[in-house]
């Protein structure tokens, strides 16, 4: 396989790979769930979008419709309605589920791996593909 049609089927899976993302974003919120105050709304929102589904792992709980996220933005809604911060909410569900429950989970020792390994598998690919490349152009 020439390195020219390998680049065209990657560059054509990334293609369809971002179409369908974008095509099958679903807003999984139900009505029931809304807030009659559009600012707590807004900010129940903005939270659901930073905490992780522990169900679905790489989607957040506001695209998520496994029982557990559904749970878990219900009991955002309300912290917000007895007056909780948004701080005092992450923290809340971050001292209940762990630090990966944040999509952006913070740097410390506990959750290095999350923020280096990524770095290190990436290196890796890169380093075995450098050499199986090289090893074909000797042939």
């Amino acid at each position: 396989m020439s390195k020219f049609l390998l680049f065209k089927i990657c560059l054509l899976f990334i293609i369809i790979t971002s179409i369908t993302l974008f095509l099958t974003n679903s807003y999984t919120v139900e009505p029931e769930e809304i807030l009659k105050d559009k600012k707590q709304e807004l900010r129940a929102r903005n939270i659901s979008k930073k905490i992780r589904c522990m169900v679905c792992q790489n989607q957040s709980i506001d695209d998520s419709n496994a029982p557990l996220a559904k749970d878990l933005r219900i009991l955002i809604r309300k912290k917000i309605k007895e007056g909780s911060s948004d701080e005092n909410i992450i923290k809340f569900l971050s001292e209940r589920y762990g630090d990966f429950i944040l999509l952006k989970p913070p740097f410390k020792l506990s959750t290095v791996a999350l923020w280096v390994l990524p770095f290190l598998f990436l290196i890796t690919g890169f380093f075995i593909l450098f050499r199986h490349n090289k090893k074909s152009e000797k042939k």
